[in-house]
């Protein structure tokens, strides 16, 4: 394991190193699951514009997590959002932790999470949540980190690969 990473909140002006933090990620590790080599979802949710709006979402939050002075990943966190979409003051999710490829191995998800249930429960959460594919490796990950599987969903972004649909929400209680 390398150092403990460390985490930048992030506001507009880092916008061009989280999108070449997502866009290199996002290649390393999901190109497979696309007819179109991820084009279109990466020229629909990896722009400047998409990530200002992000970032307006009132309680949502983006954090640049790095090794040394090395931006190796990035975290989307949104505050008070309950895994059925309704507002909800006791629940976080975890909608994105991307990682790029040189970075795995090296207990940067387990330091991560142990963040995000700091702060989690530092602001009196009951429940951590996120969704992942059902043919990832990130699914025995979070199985691992104690996270259940609460409900099942299928994608539905255009040229995603049909074998490649399943979703599934998970949930960890803050303790």
């Amino acid at each position: 394991m390398i150092k403990e990473p460390r985490y930048k909140i992030c506001s507009e002006d880092d916008i061009p190193q989280i999108l070449e933090v997502y866009k290199q990620s996002y290649k390393e590790h999901y190109l497979y699951l696309w007819t179109d080599n991820g084009e279109n979802y990466i020229n629909s949710n990896f722009t400047k514009e998409k990530i200002t709006s992000e970032m307006n979402v009132p309680h949502s939050q983006f954090y640049l997590i790095y090794d040394q002075e090395l931006a190796i990943g990035i975290l989307k966190i949104n505050n008070n959002k309950s895994a059925d979409g309704k507002n909800d003051t006791d629940a976080l999710e975890i909608e994105r932790l991307y990682f790029l490829k040189e970075a795995a191995g090296k207990g940067l998800g387990k330091a991560t999470l142990k963040m995000v249930l700091q702060l989690a429960a530092n602001e009196n959460k009951k429940t951590i949540w996120l969704k992942a594919m059902k043919c990832s490796d990130a699914l025995k990950f979070y199985e691992k980190q104690n996270f259940t599987v609460t409900a099942e969903m299928d994608l539905t972004f255009p040229f995603i690969k049909d074998e490649f649909k399943g979703m599934v929400v998970m949930e960890k209680e803050v303790k």
